[in-house]
């Protein structure tokens, strides 16, 4: 789409170039902003002009760069990923839980997914059901926060005016568990009415996360795997079902329940 408002384009290239003018707006994939009108928006930013790595492994975990492209990341997961860390083997379906094409795929980034912050955003539910954390740029500064806690509704989030996600950082003791993701929509190929996420830790520790379904990311924890009645009853109980023309808010939280329990009867079969 041609953005007929939109009259500078400017490279960062450090972070002293963050700071925006008025109708400035950050671009990174800009896969969502090329979409629609942005009436409001008179010149783009370029992030991915500012170098970060894309992925960087150590001994507390996996770090993305917010730039890192959903390709690159699901690249990694297949072939570069050490081992050790079973719960990469969900990276790849949690992409195709985007609803998007391998071209989208290879322009969309990691942290662009995240800060669009859609209820349906697979990066969310990636990142919130492995306890991911976002790193982000300030004005003056920066601050730590559980990408679970950003996301405060259905496209809405905690960024103020002028802050940038840098980095999104999953944790190793995450990474160490096996990761289960399922999915449904109404269509085949639709997109996400609901996605439940679950994982045991080695503490044994259960962590289930439900996205799409609420409008924003909801975290189930329990001190080890809950019996069906206890995680039905605790999936039913989450606030913030809604409806919309793609599921309305009893089926999200039906299937959610029934997406809950195939998630942990695969957790408990292994």
């Amino acid at each position: 789409m041609d953005i007929h408002t939109v009259t500078s384009f400017r490279p960062a290239r450090t972070r002293a170039d963050l700071a925006l003018a008025p109708g400035e707006a950050f671009l990174a994939g800009g896969t969502w902003l090329m979409s629609e009108p942005q009436p409001d928006t008179t010149g783009f930013v370029d992030l991915t002009t500012l170098g970060w790595p894309d992925l960087e492994v150590s001994g507390d975990g996996l770090r993305i760069g917010a730039t890192c492209t959903i390709a690159r990341l699901v690249a990694w997961a297949r072939a570069e990923a050490p081992e050790g860390w079973p719960a990469v083997a969900a990276i790849p379906d949690a992409a195709n839980a985007l609803l998007a094409s391998f071209k989208i795929w290879n322009t969309a980034t990691v942290g662009g997914n995240v800060a669009r912050s859609f209820a349906a955003a697979a990066m969310v539910a990636l990142t919130s059901g492995l306890d991911g954390v976002a790193e982000i740029w300030t004005p003056g500064g920066e601050r730590r926060i559980p990408v679970a806690d950003l996301v405060t509704g259905n496209g809405t989030n905690s960024l103020a005016v002028g802050e940038v996600i840098r980095a999104i950082e999953l944790p190793a003791a995450a990474l160490a568990s096996r990761l289960v993701l399922r999915k449904i929509a109404l269509a085949e190929y639709g997109r996400s009415g609901a996605v439940v996420t679950g994982r045991v830790d080695a503490d044994g520790a259960a962590v289930f996360g439900i996205t799409a379904a609420t409008q924003s990311p909801t975290v189930l924890r329990f001190a080890d795997l809950p019996d069906a009645p206890t995680l039905r009853g605790a999936v039913e109980a989450a606030s913030g079902y809604y409806t919309d023309p793609l599921g309305s808010a009893d089926w999200r939280r039906g299937v959610s329940a029934v997406l809950a329990e195939r998630v942990r009867t695969e957790l408990a079969a292994a």
